[in-house]
């Protein structure tokens, strides 16, 4: 964590100029001024309309346009770069929050990162083994925007084909209420729960996932390089 970046337990109240530049601030991660981000921003359809507006449609985009995959977990913060994930077409949780945040700063909302650890999300036999046997996902990222002076929260993470196909109702975002982690599946069952909400962040906090990950999962949860796991998550069969 770099000096510079600043943490928040919670939702901030009432942010002062420092606070709001910081939420509002590109940063070696959350990159929006590249040309990776501009384009993305535009292909959403997120250069004009209320901050609502636009907060809706660049959830949409990063939620479907960037595939949901949870074996090309990389170690090199590189990867993390909001340009990074745009370009590569896929991420995880944590990735996709990044691209996010960075496009929410692009269109002029307030936004920061957060982390929070859920049970039993969409999990299959090969990923329950990578992480050791554990259906906890530690450090799930969301984004916290500010949007008509009220923060929501939004999990781009599970594209819809990815949801179709394990049978889970795609995260929907209105801009006015929290977007988060499916509770129930289609059929109306117990699914996940929120363990701990760690807070959120004016920027990815990195140092802080990779030690939680080396804490709790094995090394194989990293897969180094973007060619090394050719399998596709959502052609597996979901637990439960």
């Amino acid at each position: 964590m770099t000096a510079a970046m600043l943490h928040f337990s919670g939702l901030p109240g009432a942010l002062d100029a420092a606070a709001r530049e910081a939420l509002l601030a590109p940063t070696d991660l959350l990159d929006y001024r590249h040309p990776a981000v501009e384009a993305f921003v535009r292909a959403a359809g997120a250069e004009n309309g209320t901050p609502v507006e636009r907060a809706v449609a660049l959830f949409y985009a990063a939620r479907d346009r960037i595939r949901y995959d949870p074996y090309r977990i990389s170690a090199t913060p590189a990867d993390y770069r909001a340009s990074s994930v745009a370009l590569a077409g896929y991420g995880w949780c944590v990735s996709k929050a990044s691209l996010l945040a960075a496009c929410a700063r692009a269109a002029g909302i307030p936004a920061a990162v957060g982390l929070a650890d859920v049970a039993n999300h969409l999990n299959t036999e090969k990923l329950r083994a990578r992480m050791g046997g554990t259906d906890v996902f530690y450090d799930h990222g969301y984004v916290a925007m500010l949007l008509d002076d009220r923060w929501v929260k939004a999990v781009p993470a599970f594209n819809i084909e990815l949801c179709q196909r394990f049978g889970v109702s795609p995260t929907e975002f209105d801009g006015r209420s929290d977007a988060l982690y499916q509770e129930y599946n289609a059929r109306g069952e117990l699914h996940m729960s929120y363990l701990a909400d760690h807070g959120c962040w004016s920027d990815l906090p990195l140092e802080k996932v990779f030690a939680d990950f080396a804490q709790h999962y094995p090394g194989a949860m990293f897969i180094h390089g973007t060619g090394s796991e050719t399998s596709r998550f959502e052609d597996e069969r979901p637990l439960g």
